[in-house]
């Protein structure tokens, strides 16, 4: 059996083969002069432009594609089993908020039957599970379980919505009085399952005590796949927390990227410094406005080692939907005057490199029927950030599905059928930004992920 050490080598091995399969088979390693023409007198001055911006957008997704290519190779991709370094008796109290409009409550109190045992399992004791709803769910009421129904006449000092207007709420006075300054949560979405590796991350993050804010990994395969096909494109997210997001946090201890709605762990005090009553452009990707805002207030992060358990949106339309609400609820943060440019610059090119990909993929078919020459170093970037982009799929399937539970041949058509998705998730993200740019941008999608399995005690 490898080791981690020895995974680690042969992934950063197989990245680099990668890499250099791509530079080569793209022709950007071995130049040709077949395309050495003046471009001004095939296409005249405007065509020329054109087709040269065109090429430029690819550039806007340099940042992040080195950010997740030095997350993946400079830290341990498969690290052990996480170890405590302190005991759970001396840990602060944890408080475990889970956020619903209370539409699946069978969903909710089946995870929250088993978020318990993962808890107890993990030798967690000092803890609380706080269930937050617009409308009531009927929670037994244990005693580490606490339900909190959200009146309809609650409104926030500037108006915040759907879960922003939720999560404000128990920050109130007389919602909060329970927690400390000096205690933490741990935010969940409705569908989301700790692990005990997770608890146990948390503990040690929370026992140090010298960051505010962290985050660890999610993965999306775990039991039962429900869409094989948005399950396979969401590994590329699997590979971006390993990469990008572990990297900024590790590294920088900033949410230079942003970061997730889920897994959240937050030092109680500071989050109601930061708040998430943020109005209107606060309320579609509250947890990209918090973040930024929380960077802008000199906040430190950092990751959290051990991985929670989500899925995958169970139909292509849940896909769309929820990648163009990440999309506007990002622009929505890009241009608030309330975040100065010098902290979210970085998310900035970000997201452009997204709002401009339907230009970016016209290169593909623009490439062939309208070539223009270009410097090699040109072509030799557009093909490192094509080869690391497409081995963040390879690598999100070994992060997310297990050798020993597939089998052999079923784990090399998983790998295939992650790269084979590439096409589709380029096609669903080109439609969810064109529908994200025109369409109406503070609304707030829920995503139906209503699955009921098991409860093991």
């Amino acid at each position: 059996m490898f080791n981690s050490h020895l995974k680690h080598f042969l992934h950063c091995i197989s990245l680099f083969f990668v890499i250099y399969f791509i530079e080569s088979i793209s022709g950007a390693l071995w130049r040709e002069d077949e395309y050495m023409f003046d471009p001004f007198e095939k296409y005249g001055t405007v065509g020329t432009v054109v087709l040269y911006l065109l090429r430029l957008f690819t550039l806007l997704t340099l940042p992040q594609v080195l950010f997740n290519f030095a997350g993946l190779v400079l830290y341990n991709a498969f690290p052990d089993k996480v170890q405590l370094k302190g005991s759970p008796l001396l840990a602060p109290f944890i408080c475990i908020r889970i956020v619903t409009r209370g539409d699946f409550p069978d969903l909710v109190k089946t995870n929250v039957a088993r978020n318990i045992n993962t808890c107890t399992d993990a030798g967690l004791e000092n803890f609380l599970i706080e269930v937050v709803t617009d409308k009531a769910l009927g929670l037994s009421k244990q005693g580490c379980v606490r339900e909190i129904v959200v009146p309809s006449s609650y409104s926030t000092k500037t108006g915040a919505l759907f879960k922003a207007r939720a999560l404000q709420y128990c920050l109130e006075d007389s919602i909060n009085k329970d927690l400390g300054d000096t205690d933490w949560i741990v935010h969940l979405d409705e569908e989301t399952l700790l692990t005990e590796n997770s608890v146990r991350g948390i503990l040690n993050f929370v026992m140090d005590g010298k960051h505010q804010f962290g985050q660890g990994l999610i993965t999306y395969a775990n039991e039962d796949v429900v869409n094989w096909l948005t399950t396979l494109a969401d590994s590329f997210r699997v590979a971006d927390d390993m990469g990008k997001l572990r990297l900024q946090f590790k590294l920088f201890n900033k949410p230079l990227f942003s970061w997730k709605g889920s897994y959240v762990v937050t030092q109680v005090g500071a989050e109601k410094k930061v708040s998430f009553d943020n109005g209107l452009d606060g309320s579609v990707a509250e947890d990209c406005f918090f973040a930024m805002k929380a960077f802008q207030q000199g906040y430190t992060f950092n990751f959290i080692e051990g991985e929670m358990w989500e899925k995958s949106p169970f139909t292509l339309w849940d896909f769309v939907q929820q990648r163009k609400r990440w999309l506007q609820g990002i622009l929505l943060v890009v241009h608030s005057r309330c975040i100065s440019l010098r902290y979210k610059i970085l998310l900035a090119i970000s997201c452009y490199s997204w709002v401009t990909l339907p230009f970016s993929t016209s290169n593909v078919v623009l490439a062939v029927i309208c070539p223009i020459p270009c410097p090699q170093v040109f072509d030799l970037v557009c093909a490192f950030i094509g080869a690391v982009n497409m081995y963040m799929y390879i690598f999100g399937v070994l992060k997310s599905f297990s050798f020993y539970r597939f089998g052999r041949i079923r784990f090399l058509l998983c790998i295939c059928g992650a790269l084979s998705t590439i096409p589709f998730n380029i096609l669903i993200e080109n439609v969810a930004v064109i529908w994200g740019v025109i369409g109406k941008k503070h609304k707030f999608y829920i995503v139906n992920k209503d699955i009921r399995p098991p409860i093991t005690v």
